[in-house]
């Protein structure tokens, strides 16, 4: 097992079952502190299962795992109180102000009320909700309330935060508020476990993804390491006639070492994996205007994590298990678990 003094987060061997359906078979994990990892995976890999357990909200079948340097089956309330959670709904009320919340969470947490005060004053600034802080919340936007969820989680400082799908449902503006949000907590040492359907969201936030499918790690790597290992550049030509398709075939087919150029027909591209991305991109753009071919687009192109997605979990489509059995199946709410 990974070294606890270096790690937030450890699993070891995680299993758990529901009936006749497998949620987590044999399940691997290691954060480093003041990291964010990505969980990724199709619905039913086990994600959500995972994260309930390392919050002690479930108990697995067998295995190990501490979290915060604490065993959590043995030593849940400290586990507790090192950890924050976020889950898919904001979980704060939407008739109460922003100061009131966090007082009031605060409260629940078991701080007294002049620590509970002081935390207020000090995540309002931290999420830059100060401005706002005496409005009802039913005023807010969604990406503000999202923030103060955040804040919400962040009352007790927790060494750990895990973070449930936290922009589903937001509009560009307010993902891009949260994901700020969530750099801020990182930037001051916060552990952070995300799971998320948005792969741009993991792409941009992750410092490491852990891909899991029919609950087991399949591969951990950073992003650009992921999309890597799916293959490197492409050149990609768009055409403005279909008639010119073969042509871009063929001035693709030269630069692509031998790999087959792959045709869009309907969408008039041509596209292959090229090992020196730039002298390629060169070398079609320069065959292509000396035999007249008008091109829409030109360029090179990265593999997306939306593809290693699909690669590597091979378009998986079973479903989670219940959560509502899995909450009935968990502790109670404790420290920095809501």
């Amino acid at each position: 097992m990974a070294s606890a003094s270096d790690h937030s987060v450890i699993a070891e061997g995680l299993r758990k079952r529901y009936g006749d359906k497998t949620a987590l078979d044999g399940f691997d994990l290691a954060v480093p502190r003041g990291a964010v990892y990505g969980l990724l995976g199709p619905n039913g890999a086990g994600k959500t299962t995972s994260v309930r357990i390392l919050s002690t909200l479930l108990r697995a079948d067998s295995g190990r795992a501490l979290v915060g340097g604490y065993d959590v089956r043995r030593e849940p309330r400290k586990v507790r109180r090192r950890i924050g959670m976020t889950g898919q709904n904001p979980a704060v009320d939407e008739i109460l102000t922003a100061r009131e919340n966090l007082r009031m969470f605060g409260r629940l947490f078991h701080l007294d009320h002049a620590t509970a005060r002081r935390r207020t004053e000090e995540l309002l600034a931290e999420f830059s909700l100060l401005d706002a802080a005496d409005k009802q919340v039913k005023t807010y936007s969604g990406g503000m309330r999202r923030r103060l969820d955040l804040a919400a989680g962040m009352i007790l400082a927790p060494e750990v935060l895990f973070l449930d799908e936290p922009t589903t449902g937001l509009d560009p503006r307010g993902r891009s508020e949260v994901w700020d949000a969530v750099r801020g907590l990182t930037a001051l040492g916060t552990t952070v476990l995300l799971t998320t359907h948005y792969l741009d969201e993991a792409d941009k936030l992750s410092d490491r993804i852990v891909l899991i499918d029919q609950g087991r790690k399949i591969t951990e790597d950073t992003p650009a390491g992921l999309k890597r290992a799916v293959g490197g550049d492409r050149v990609e030509v768009v055409v403005s006639d279909a008639a010119d398709l073969p042509a871009a075939a063929e001035a693709v087919a030269r630069v692509a070492g031998g790999s087959e150029p792959e045709t869009d027909h309907e969408g008039l591209r041509v596209h292959a994996p090229v090992s020196d991305g730039v002298a390629a991109l060169t070398d079609v753009a320069g065959t292509l205007r000396e035999n007249g071919v008008v091109c829409e687009d030109i360029g090179l192109r990265r593999p997306t994590l939306d593809e290693v997605f699909l690669r590597l979990t091979g378009q998986s489509g079973a479903r989670e298990p219940d959560r509502g059995r899995e909450g009935r199946e968990g502790h109670g709410n404790e420290g920095g678990t809501r």
